[in-house]
């Protein structure tokens, strides 16, 4: 037991040294010193069955990721060094499981397509990002997107704001 404690404590001790050195960083978000601010632009909802409430949910919770986690200046200049625009390109559900012989679980499949530009390098890169969401079959379209709603742009947003900043 007291081995145990000790090899916590210096593994604490260690990762905490490493981190503080900076030769390791427990941040995932890698952002060139040089990028200094970022354009982020209203995501579109484009599919063929359109959630009112998701695509002003979704921009405003990646906004907001984006200005909390990173160093990085919101500007609707289209000067900004990174600039990202998307937009739901699907929204559709399906039958993910059935018990005697009726649906009992449905799938909402939520996809969305964004557009990061670095104008430092002068690059583009399409990214695309989607999530299933389940849910009980006996429930309407209306009563999960009311259950699942926060879910959804919680999810998306993190897959987004991973594959743009942390090369995930």
């Amino acid at each position: 037991m007291k081995n145990k404690v000790l090899f916590i404590l210096l593994s604490i001790f260690v990762s905490t040294v490493i981190a503080s050195c900076g030769i390791y960083s427990f941040k995932d978000v890698s952002i060139p010193p040089e990028v200094k601010t970022v354009k982020i632009g209203f995501i579109e909802n484009k599919a063929r069955y359109i959630n009112p409430q998701l695509s002003p949910r979704l921009t405003d919770r990646l906004q907001a990721k984006i200005t909390n986690t990173t160093r990085l200046t919101r500007t609707n200049n289209d000067d900004a060094h990174y600039q990202i625009s998307g937009y739901v390109t699907e929204y559709i559900v399906t039958t993910a499981g059935i018990t005697n012989q009726q649906a009992s679980i449905n799938r909402l499949t939520v996809s969305v397509k964004i557009t990061f530009k670095n104008t430092l390098n002068n690059t583009t890169k399409d990214i695309d990002v989607s999530r299933n969401f389940d849910f009980a079959a006996n429930l309407s379209l209306a009563q999960a997107e009311g259950q699942l709603l926060d879910e959804i742009t919680r999810n998306l947003t993190d897959d987004i704001f991973n594959r743009i900043f942390s090369n995930w």
